[in-house]
């Protein structure tokens, strides 16, 4: 994978002070104040998660939280997926989803990765080779939509 960026995957139990600042604040600047949705982002699974973090030099530009299988849905799963609006530009979305995808064939060893996509992100998810199962539903007032990505 050719990126910009420069991945770090922890548990949270191994993050900076410094590096959960800046997730929390990445995610509250998309999530809460760009999409205009309140709701409780701190909502305790961080601590079950590894975390994903994409720097773009020194500043924190994407991240996404992984869970193992059973920790959260019953497959591994990708979710918090966020990157800053003034990067979006050079496509990091793509990046910083491989480098999850990656991490939990590789060292996770799961073939099944389950998400809750936002429904207008449906073709970037597919793009990954996420598919999409059932119907869509409304998550903090949102539209997502369940979708499952085999390794083949």
């Amino acid at each position: 994978m050719k990126t910009n960026l420069n991945f770090k995957i922890k548990p949270f139990n191994a993050l900076l002070t410094s590096e959960l600042y800046a997730l929390l604040q990445l995610r509250a600047e998309v999530f809460v104040v760009e999409q205009d949705c309140v709701y409780q982002d701190v909502d305790g699974k961080d601590q079950k998660a590894i975390h994903v973090l994409g720097f773009k030099e020194s500043e924190l530009v994407a991240y996404t939280r992984i869970f193992n299988a059973g920790d959260y849905f019953d497959k591994a799963s990708i979710g918090r997926v966020v990157v800053k609006e003034s990067e979006r530009k050079h496509k990091y979305g793509y990046d910083v989803m491989q480098a999850s995808i990656d991490y939990i064939e590789e060292t996770l060893e799961e073939k099944s990765i389950e998400i809750s996509a936002q429904t207008y992100l449906d073709i970037f998810y597919r793009n990954l080779g996420f598919k999409p199962v059932g119907e869509g539903y409304l998550e903090d007032g949102i539209p997502h939509i369940r979708m499952i990505r085999e390794k083949k």
